[in-house]
């Protein structure tokens, strides 16, 4: 929709009589809009869809791929090496059976393959908008020009006269004209689950939240029952709908830890080549006294570049994170983007919804409270099995009718059905009914047959406005005028003198005991005491200082049905009942993972629209907040700046009565304060909250397509137990990246050194070419790096602090470690290279004089190999390990050995690969000098240990 502004007084439709709305948008409730007017009004306004930004375009998405600093610096060195080529080829300088551009063929491939990955990985479009897209009714029923008429969504216009009825999905915002028992799902909007009954006639206060606007509907949101007549007022993007849409939109995406510790380390990797690419040119000139030997030198800094460059980095990490999304998909974690798998493991702050997540969303009554007497109800689930017990002993219904009467009045006075599928008890409808249909089944009241006891005849409905419903019930048997039978049922008849109606009420507690003059006494009523009414109102009270949500029950015998709109008057002068007070039991795994948590460094906070006083019950219960912790409210959190928010949000570990959109303030206020963040959401509201964490977590049961669009994860349970194990994995999978990124780089820096050395100590030529780099980065770095990404985690990995999401892929001793080794593995490779050059230019020698060369290449290779077995653990030796704990280790060692030498015993494999053949002396002179490198690395273990020192 276009910025032109609606009429004043379009932003609060709700405080404004039906008249004056009709006025205010110049339409007719009868005639509706004319041809001319609505033509204008689409040229104004704009059709009816949610406005998408202009994104990246595929071909800007592949471009950026090759923006990488690493890449761009590969593509010089193929461009360079291919000139050089080129020169030999034209020169005649090529050996026979050299195949030549081969090492700019290779390399390109190299780049192109990269660029495809993480086009692959990028392109992956945001489909949250579309995902709200579909949430507008495809065709719609509108009256135009006095005419009733279907039309497509996206043409209503501010001024339409639409109508609804049950089923249909609103396609646009609007006030409501008239109604009949009209009842809209709101849930994707506003998070509640009940439905809302809507009333045309109401005229609401300006700041009337938006869940409590009972005179105007949504886009998005659902008709469950009635029908009606709605002026449109607000079309696509002014709609609640396109506030979301515009929201989403405004909510960039930033970098994950892993992507930016990627460009820090592609960076640092460039800009030490190039320095050292300068000082082995400037170094060798001056050597030389010139540039005679300029082409020696710019293949040595071509080999120099191509090692430093961990060509298979990108494939294994893509290839862990995709197999550490597999494994939380097998424990109902399911990650929709790869980096989140990784970020999940810096995770400081987890803000959870209760319901659902932390709760099992089954309602179950555990108390019940009537004739001044509080009975505990046992059993778990919707099954109607458990007993009741006062005082700790179990007692019989026929001690206490009491409760028989108030499971009457739970079952007649409830939408829900209770039945049972595939041997499990389930509720067909809200739950907190469910629970009244369970206690009553507990009671021996079985719904179906009470229906034909006492049927019902009207009904006076739920709304936000009147906390309470009531039932009109016709007894069976007893029809007006008639005298009262005898033969009615014994509960019944402790109801009754002589009506033919009764009417049950529940509703908040407070409310219906102020409605209340008698009280039911099991057998017979009796006058409501001023002291009766303190004792159960401090009853209500303590149930609700427990966790339970509360509800009051209450009757009243009726002589005739009452009239519609009577309920003011029809609901006084009530008997009271009981109080039931019931509880969405914590799920029993939940207590445990907030311990883990707790130990892992990792504050768990609870989010709920829930009453203070059950969130607050629950959160202590589940060890989230302590006694006297700190609780806010949705409305304090309103009146707070942004400012204050932020000063206050660490010391807040639950939220209670908060709004889904409040969510991305919490969210804000926490991501400034430094934390990072992982959030949970099902509603439509809560996606902008879902986009902005660091990890969004959609719930999979109850959310909605948007909220699961919006997400980086989705929970396959909504169980919060499956975050922790998630946030487990994700650190098991950052240690295990770090892991084989010290192993790679480490070797590649001794690559680097080594074929730096060679010209410098004037063995001549390089040792290494960039096609053998290329096999060494992809094949004997490749294969054992992706045996240890599925490195089993250490026993401490949740006995530890997250690491922070913003520390350098250097931090804690890598950077030193790969220095370090990658120092040690030059010395080692160099003094190898060294007797090599010398053994095969000494006189007599019978091989080739170049076999120096791939005595270098295998010395390496093989040298990776016991890199890769001693570096599975940072502080444990080798042999303390199990070594069947990763047989993936074991059999990339064995298989990658077989390969290299392969290239030295296989002809054609040698000769593609440029590599000479070893005797058995030479091979034996590269093991031993390989295996120092193993050695080396498990002294420093033991060095450590001794000085007390723990490797990270």
């Amino acid at each position: 929709m276009s910025a032109n502004s609606l009429p004043e007084g379009a932003a609060v439709w709700h405080s404004l009589e039906v008249d004056k709305a009709l006025d205010l948008l110049d339409s007719n409730a009868d005639s509706g809009l004319t041809p001319q007017e609505i033509e204008q009004r689409l040229q104004k306004y704009g059709p009816n869809e949610l406005e998408e930004t202009a994104g990246r375009s595929a071909w800007e998405i592949l471009l950026d791929q090759f923006k990488n600093i690493m890449l761009l610096m590969l593509i010089g060195v193929a461009l360079i090496s291919g000139f050089l080529d080129l020169m030999a080829l034209r020169e005649g300088r090529l050996k026979p059976g050299e195949v030549p551009f081969k090492d700019t063929i290779a390399i390109l491939a190299i780049v192109i393959l990269n660029g495809i990955l993480g086009y692959v990985q990028e392109s992956r479009a945001e489909k949250a908008l579309a995902a709200l897209k579909k949430m507008t009714s495809p065709l719609v029923r509108v009256i135009r020009d006095t005419k009733l008429v279907e039309i497509a969504a996206k043409e209503l216009v501010p001024g339409d006269v639409m109508l609804l009825e049950a089923g249909m999905q609103i396609a646009a915002d609007g006030r409501l004209l008239e109604q009949s028992n009209l009842q809209v799902r709101e849930s994707a909007l506003t998070g509640e689950a009940e439905a809302v009954n809507k009333q045309a006639s109401l005229k609401l206060p300006e700041e009337t939240s938006l869940g409590d606007r009972l005179n105007v509907v949504f886009q998005g949101t659902e008709v469950v029952q009635g029908r009606a007549k709605i002026l449109v007022t607000n079309t696509g993007m002014t709609t609640e709908l396109g506030k979301i849409a515009a929201m989403l939109q405004a909510v960039e995406s930033e970098p994950t830890p892993l992507q930016q510790r990627m460009t820090q380390l592609g960076n640092v990797l460039v800009t030490g080549s190039l320095i050292l690419v300068a000082i082995v040119v400037v170094g060798g000139v001056i050597k030389d006294g010139g540039f005679k030997n300029i082409q020696e030198l710019l293949e040595v800094s071509l080999s120099m570049a191509v090692a430093v460059v961990p060509e298979g980095l990108p494939a294994v990490i893509t290839v862990t994170l995709a197999l550490g999304t597999q494994r939380m998909v097998r424990q109902n974690a399911l990650i929709r983007k790869l980096p989140a798998v990784e970020t999940l493991g810096s995770v400081t702050t987890i803000c959870s919804d209760k319901t659902g997540t932390l709760t099992q969303n089954k309602m179950v009554v555990q108390s019940i409270s009537t004739n001044n007497k509080t009975f505990r109800v046992t059993g778990e689930g919707y099954a109607p099995t458990g007993d009741f017990q006062l005082n700790g002993q179990k007692i019989s219904l026929e001690e206490s009718p009491e409760i028989s009467a108030l499971s009457v009045a739970c079952t007649v006075c409830n939408d829900s059905v209770l039945q049972k599928e595939q041997g499990e008890w389930a509720i067909l409808g809200d739950p907190t009914e469910g629970a009244l249909i369970t206690l009553a089944g507990k009671a021996g009241i079985e719904k179906d047959q009470w229906n034909s006891k006492l049927s019902r005849v009207a009904e006076f409905p739920f709304s936000s406005e009147r906390k309470r419903m009531s039932v009109i019930a016709q007894v069976e048997g007893i029809a007006t005028g008639e005298a009262f039978s005898r033969g009615v049922d014994p509960v019944i008849a402790s109801f009754l003198q002589s009506e033919p109606y009764l009417m049950f009420t529940k509703g908040s507690p407070e409310l219906i005991l102020a409605r209340c003059t008698q009280i039911h006494l099991g057998n017979d009523t009796g006058p409501l005491s001023e002291a009766q009414r303190q004792k159960i109102l401090a009853e209500n009270d303590q149930m609700a200082s427990k966790g339970l949500r509360v509800l009051g029950f209450a009757y009243k015998p009726l002589v005739e049905i009452p009239p519609e709109g009577s309920d003011e008057t029809s609901e006084q002068d009530l008997v009271w009942l009981g109080l039931v007070g019931m509880l969405d039991a914590p799920r029993p795994e939940v207590r445990a993972s907030v311990q883990e948590c707790r130990e892992a460094g990792i504050r768990p906070v609870m989010i709920t629209g829930d009453h203070q006083l059950t969130a607050r019950a629950i959160a202590t219960d589940l060890g989230i907040a302590q006694e006297g912790d700190r609780l806010l409210t949705g409305q304090e959190l309103q009146r707070m700046t942004d400012q204050e928010l932020e000063q206050n949000v660490d010391l807040v570990s639950i939220y209670a009565r908060v709004s889904p959109e409040h969510k991305l303030r919490i969210v804000q206020a926490l991501q400034r304060r430094g934390r990072f963040v992982a959030m949970t959401g099902d509603g439509v509201n809560d996606a902008p909250a879902l986009k902005q964490a660091d990890i969004g977590i959609a719930m999979g049961i109850t959310g909605t397509d948007v909220s699961k669009e919006a997400s980086d994860m989705v929970l396959l349970d909504d169980n919060f137990a499956t975050i922790v194990s998630a946030t487990k994995e994700g650190r098991v999978v950052y240690t295990n990246i770090r892991r084989f990124i010290k192993y790679i780089l480490g070797s590649n820096i001794g690559e680097v050194l080594t074929i730096a050395a060679a010209p410098l100590i004037g063995l001549g030529g390089v040792p290494l070419t960039p096609l053998q780099i290329l096999w060494m980065n992809l094949v004997t770095d490749g294969l054992p790096a992706l045996a240890l990404a599925v490195e089993p985690p250490e026993p401490d990995v949740m006995q530890r602090p997250p690491f922070s999401p913003r520390e350098s892929i250097f931090a804690r001793g890598l950077g030193s470690y790969m220095i370090r080794i990658g120092i040690i593995f030059a010395i080692i490779t160099i003094a190898l290279m060294w007797w090599a050059y010398q053994h095969s230019h000494a006189p007599g020698y019978q091989g080739d004089r170049e076999s120096w060369k791939t005595m270098v290449f295998t010395s390496l290779c093989i040298a990776q190999m016991g890199h890769a077995i001693a570096i599975r653990s940072n502080n444990r030796l080798t042999i303390e390990m199990n070594p069947f704990s990763n047989i993936f280790v074991l059999a990339a060692v064995v298989v990658t050995t077989i390969l290299q030498l392969m290239l030295v015993y296989v002809p054609p494999l040698r000769d593609f690969f440029g590599t000479h053949y070893l005797n058995m002396q030479e091979l034996g002179v590269c093991i031993g000098f390989s295996a120092l490198m193993f050695v080396w690395i498990e002294a420093e273990k033991i060095f450590l240990r001794i000085m007390g020192k723990k490797a990270v």
